[in-house]
């Protein structure tokens, strides 16, 4: 028998297309490359012969009913891995909270407050540390009352301490041993205002009874009268203290002395002060040699400016009101902002001054401090500067006006404002 349809397959008929066959589908496995190496085409394509592929004329598997591959899943990344192509990102987190900007400028505050007190704190210890305590006013015997101002002795002296060869040479100071007073002030620091008064060195005075500063000899008064500068050649500061308050009948609270080597050291550090001289002047023996007009003097020409005597008509009067305006210059200009709050300018001005100063033992950082703004207030609205009232001469020394003296004091211990002018 024939198993073939009537009409189809038979060699007495003609041949009629045969319906499309759909062949089972095979899913083709990837061939390595190792076994296609070899079998390329003409064009260098791996050889396909198109069959497995599940398709006859085009007609694609699934119209049997075959069902396409399960999709390919990426691999499981590792925990703590995002970001890779194809793969989940991080899974969302919590909302991040504004700052607190409150609370970071208290943090803030509190560390830079800390910061600047221990900064002060070491800076307090570090200049304390450096001053010299050495006059003694308890020694000073018979001192007028207490007043409201708050008075200070200034001292300028021709002490070549710590100076070498050179220094001396360069700064004209001469070789001389020992120590002398070289410029005399009384600074009183009152509410009514602030006034500088220079005491000249040829003052003539009265050297009263006091005690010894090192043997504690009581030694009376004999009526001498000589120059006030040899009040300190004789006995020292404690026996200049008492010299002044004697013949002023002022109390001198505080006492303050510098040599020439600090002061020159001071200005340096300061990198210089500006002045404005009126008239140009020269002086060998100061090596003063000044120009009219502003400039900026250093140490080596301040000291011959303050130092400056036989240029001027005047002499020693006309020198001491050269002192108090270069003074209340040099305290104008280190008293800013750029000073006092710059550490590079501030320590290396207090160490040239403090290693050279001596005060007196009951002396603070905070009465030095207050006798440096006192200088300052000098050039204020307040700010009296004058000479010594005199009222003629007496053997070559300058002798004081007791009446305006006596005036100048009164106004002084009352706390008014000073009216009394100067010699």
């Amino acid at each position: 028998m024939n198993d073939w349809p009537d009409g189809y397959g038979r060699g007495s008929q003609g041949p009629e297309p045969e319906g499309a066959r759909v062949m089972r589908h095979v899913q083709r496995r990837p061939v390595p490359q190792q076994q296609s190496q070899g079998q390329d085409d003409a064009y260098g394509a791996p050889y396909d012969s198109g069959y497995n592929t599940g398709q006859v004329y085009g007609t694609p598997a699934r119209s049997r009913g075959a069902q396409p591959p399960p999709p390919t899943r990426p691999p499981t990344p590792p925990p703590g891995h995002y970001g890779g192509p194809g793969q989940p990102g991080p899974p969302p987190g919590p909302p991040r909270p504004a700052p607190d900007w409150g609370r970071r400028i208290k943090i803030g505050s509190i560390a830079l407050a800390t910061t600047l007190l221990v900064v002060g704190v070491g800076t307090y210890f570090w200049a304390d540390g450096k001053v010299r305590r050495e006059v003694d006013l308890s020694k000073v015997v018979e001192r007028p009352g207490e007043d409201d101002c708050t008075t200070y002795l200034i001292v300028g002296s021709d002490s070549r301490e710590g100076m070498t060869s050179d220094d001396k040479k360069r700064l004209r100071t001469g070789s001389a041993e020992g120590k002398r007073t070289d410029s005399m002030m009384v600074l009183a620091d009152c509410s009514g205002g602030t006034t500088m008064i220079s005491l000249p060195r040829d003052s003539d005075v009265e050297i009263p009874s006091y005690k010894g500063s090192d043997s504690g000899k009581l030694f009376p008064a004999q009526g001498r009268r000589v120059k006030l500068n040899a009040a300190y050649a004789e006995d020292g500061p404690e026996l200049l203290v008492r010299t002044v308050e004697h013949n002023m009948h002022l109390r001198i609270d505080h006492y303050a002395e510098i040599g020439f080597a600090g002061f020159a050291n001071i200005v340096d550090a300061l990198g210089g002060v500006e002045m404005d001289i009126p008239k140009a002047f020269k002086d060998k023996k100061s090596g003063a040699d000044f120009q009219a007009g502003k400039q900026e003097l250093d140490g080596e020409q301040a000291l011959a400016f303050v130092r400056t005597r036989y240029a001027f008509g005047e002499g020693d009067l006309a020198r001491t009101k050269n002192q108090q305006k270069f003074l209340a210059t040099l305290a104008n200009q280190a008293a800013t902002p750029t000073t006092v709050l710059n550490p590079f300018r501030l320590y290396p001005v207090m160490g040239a001054g403090l290693d050279t100063l001596i005060v007196d033992t009951e002396m603070s950082l905070w009465d030095l401090s207050q006798m440096f703004f006192a200088m300052k207030g000098v050039t204020g609205g307040d700010g009296t500067s004058m000479n010594m009232p005199i009222s003629g001469s007496r053997g070559g020394n300058l002798v004081w006006d007791k009446e305006k003296v006596a005036q100048l004091v009164q106004q002084i211990r009352n706390d008014e404002k000073v009216t009394v002018s100067g010699g």
